[in-house]
This record gives structure tokens, sequence and C-alpha cells, in this order.
């Protein structure tokens, strides 16, 4: 049910604009919902506020944040390195190669990243002692207790980062599939050697379906980095839960932690728009018309006229005859 309100301007044509009760309602039955919650996130004084901010700038949770952005950001460094030469191995014509590239990434898909950090965390089971030389008797340049090496740090990096290059592997191959064919013929007619190839015509493209999942996968990883709490790996999240073991303060502790990942989450996905941005240039295409239609269908604006050209014809080369 709608009803049409007249709009008229001094250079314009009557303008029909529907109102849309079924919008309006919903709007409303939204806000309704929204001021009960966070009316009684406020009032509820379980909820305890001031032990939450008491906590929220803490040395304790700021030092489990660094160490959570620290893991982060080398699990993701090491996945991306891990998975592009996993995908370039994968898309191999040597059938060893790409086997053994589908095998890690068949293995690391398919088990839990939780297994694979208690796996990590007592590997020194399997191997008491990492020695490193040439095998079959020769000499050995390293030897020492897997304990002392393999510290819950690192095993939880090392979880991670193995996990996350089994799905970046096949993030970066559907970007390198993602270019076409002609685009690589077409840099060997002009005689581009196969750096340049990859640097200017295969990258760029397929950054623009690289980057928005591999975002992502680094938000998703911020997130996953509490799962090494249950190898007492001091970050975010565990930092808070020793804060309340002897405070017994858990809700609290448990959004202030929350809050700091709901801040790192939204600069990372600021900063992901603006590089999508940058490596989409030059190739947004305007909406079909169909599917302008059905933008506006859904939020209820009149889809955008296309304007024309205001080249003329003889400025491209065209003249009246169309030659």
């Amino acid at each position: 049910m709608s009803s049409t309100i007249k709009e008229k301007g001094p250079h314009t044509l009557p303008l029909a604009r529907k109102i849309r009760y079924g919008q309006l309602l919903g709007g409303a039955v939204v806000l309704v919902v929204l001021g009960n919650l966070a009316n009684l996130l406020a009032t509820n004084e379980n909820m305890q506020w001031d032990v939450v901010w008491k906590y929220f700038l803490g040395i304790d949770l700021v030092n489990g944040l660094v160490l959570t952005l620290q893991l982060t950001l080398f699990a993701m460094l090491i996945g991306l390195v891990l998975g592009a030469t996993l995908a370039l191995m994968r898309m191999s014509s040597n059938p060893l190669i790409s086997g053994v590239s589908g095998l890690y990434i068949w293995f690391f898909r398919g088990t839990p990243l939780l297994v694979q950090i208690i796996f990590w965390f007592n590997i020194s089971l399997l191997f008491p002692k990492i020695e490193i030389g040439i095998p079959f008797g020769g000499p050995t340049f390293y030897s020492g207790n897997t304990n002392d090496l393999v510290t819950p740090v690192l095993a939880g990096l090392l979880a991670l980062s193995l996990n996350e290059g089994a799905y970046m592997a096949e993030i970066v191959r559907a970007g390198i599939l993602s270019v076409a064919p002609g685009q690589l013929e077409a840099a060997q007619t002009i005689g581009l050697s196969r750096f340049a190839t990859t640097t200017r015509i295969i990258l760029p493209q397929a950054m623009r379906v690289i980057i928005p999942p591999t975002g992502n996968q680094l938000i998703g990883m911020l997130k996953t980095t509490s799962l090494v709490s249950v190898i007492a790996v001091p970050e975010l999240l565990y930092s808070a839960q020793l804060i309340y073991s002897k405070t017994y303060e858990t809700v609290p502790l448990l959004v202030a932690a929350s809050i700091w990942y709901l801040i790192v989450s939204t600069i990372l996905s600021y900063f992901q728009g603006h590089i999508e941005r940058h490596y989409g240039r030059g190739t947004r295409a305007q909406a079909p018309r169909s599917g302008q239609r059905l933008i506006a269908a859904l939020t209820g604006r009149r889809p955008r006229k296309t304007p024309r050209s205001s080249t003329p014809d003889l400025e491209l080369g065209i003249g009246e005859d169309g030659r």
C-alpha cells in the first residue's frame, strides 16, 4: 500500500515519490528492537561497565592484544607466501608437484585447526629431539630438545600459518585462473618477459579476486588466534581468562576483550575497502539495467540514468554516416 506525493520545481517536471509503509514499519521495528537492546545492556548491573573500562586499557589486556596482532600478522604473512607457492605447485604440469600440493591442501583443510594446535603443542611426544643435518649418516648441524625449541607461542604460530597456507593456496589459485588466457597470449605477442607478464598483467588482474577473500581471512585470523588460548599462549582471550579466574568477573573481561576484537576488525575492514577500490579502479562497470531495477526494488530508490557521452562523433573518428 502506498501513496504518492507530487513534487514540482521551477525547472523540473512533476515527480512522484512513493511512500512505502512496509519499509517504514520495518524501520520502526528495527529501531524499537535496537533501543530495547541498548537499554538492556546499559541498565543491566551485571554488565559492570565500570569493570569493563577498568581492564580495557589495563596492561594485561594490552599485552595480550599486542601478542594477538603479532600472531595475526606473522601467520598471515607466512600463510600468504606458503599459499602462493602451493598455488603455483597446484597448477604445475608435473603430476608429482601438483599432487604434493593437493595433498597438503586436503590435509590441512580437512582437519580441525584446534587439533592442529594441540598436535604442534605436543610435537615433542613424537619427536623428543630435533636434529638438522645431512641424512643417512651425514654431519649434524643442530641438535636440541624439542620442548626448548617449540614453545607454546611457536606451536600456535606454526598451526595458524600452516593451516592458513592451505586456504590461501586456493584463493591465490582462483585469482590466477580468473585472468583470461588471451591476456597471457597478448603479453607474449608483444614480447614481455615472464616476470613482466606476472607483475604487469597477471597480478594486477588477479588481485581483484584475491584481495576480498584475503581481507576476510585476515579478519578471521584475528579472531582465530583465540584458539591458541587452549595451549596457554597469553594472547587477548587468555589474558582475560587469567584475570577473571582470579577476580571471578567473567562477563566484564569477556566484554572488554570483545570490544578490542571489534575495534581491530573495524580498522582492518576499513583498509580492506580502500585496497579493494585501488585494485578495482578502471574496471567498475555500471550495473545492467535489470540489476539497477532489482536494487531499486529492494531499496526503494529509482535507478540512475546512464549519462550519454558528450564527446562529438567527429572527435571519435565516426561520421554521421557511421564510417
